[in-house]
């Protein structure tokens, strides 16, 4: 039974991405379950579409200066909310835990339209802003891998035998904690890159014309052919595909 639910939750994961590769090498694609013919135009079309092109660049800026971001806040403040926790004061580890279902994308963008179009802060529409967004809505998945991590290593019982042994806050945190987390922050931070490259609706809501994501610049694809819209779609799986490889190379050589 539980080997027929994973064929069959494969299938339903797979066949999309199989449909949508198969349509982007397609001549023509209408009311039909496979396309006919066969050419590499769509691809040819999307490179040399500059909107695209820009539209990858601009998600690539989005997504590292996220990760930058975020492996320099999500760290210590980890680090703080489980120190706190293992003092009793769990009540905060539990709202950065639950932040990621409890405020939805959709609902910061709203409210970020609201703050960040007026004439004392009028930066809606620019990349800062996206970026800062960004961050907010994946900060709480990297901040709750890494607490899962310390949770797991019992990092406590290290550092308090390292303090006996005369070791300082910081060394404990640079020889301990760092090292001892490195194959989550890595992970954890292809996960926040691959939220942020798909992201659609903050994008959507706060980017200008001039610097949009790919995924925005993804939704008009879908208004014109068919097959331009499956390879359009199939760059981005390529990406994530990417970026997965990237993550698993780097843990298997992390000692």
């Amino acid at each position: 039974m539980v080997r027929g639910i994973a064929i069959v939750y494969g299938l339903y994961l797979l066949l999309p991405m199989a449909l949508l590769t198969v349509g982007s090498f397609g001549q023509n694609w209408t009311n039909s379950l496979l396309p006919s013919g066969f050419t590499g135009q769509w691809y040819m079309q999307l490179w040399n579409d500059p909107s695209f092109r820009k539209g990858f660049i601009s998600s690539l800026v989005v997504a590292l200066s996220t990760c930058a971001i975020n492996a320099v806040l999500a760290l210590p403040l980890a680090y703080s909310l489980h120190q706190g926790a293992t003092r009793g004061r769990a009540f905060a580890a539990r709202i950065v835990s639950a932040m990621p279902v409890a405020v939805p994308a959709i609902t910061l963008g709203f409210g970020y339209m609201i703050v960040f179009n007026t004439d004392t802060l009028p930066w809606l529409g620019s990349t800062p802003l996206l970026i800062a967004a960004h961050v907010i809505a994946t900060l709480p998945y990297l901040t709750n891998t890494l607490l899962t991590d310390l949770r797991h290593l019992g990092i406590e019982r290290l550092e308090q035998a390292a303090a006996t042994l005369g070791a300082g806050e910081w060394q404990r945190f640079s020889g301990i904690v760092l090292p001892s987390l490195r194959q989550s922050m890595l992970s954890g931070l292809v996960m926040v890159a691959a939220l942020s490259i798909g992201e659609f609706n903050l994008s959507n809501l706060l980017v200008g014309f001039q610097n949009r994501t790919y995924p925005v610049v993804l939704l008009q694809a879908f208004y014109g052919a068919t097959g331009f819209a499956c390879a359009a779609t199939v760059i981005l799986l390529l990406l994530a595909s990417l970026a997965a490889l990237l993550s698993s190379s780097l843990l298997r050589k992390s000692p």
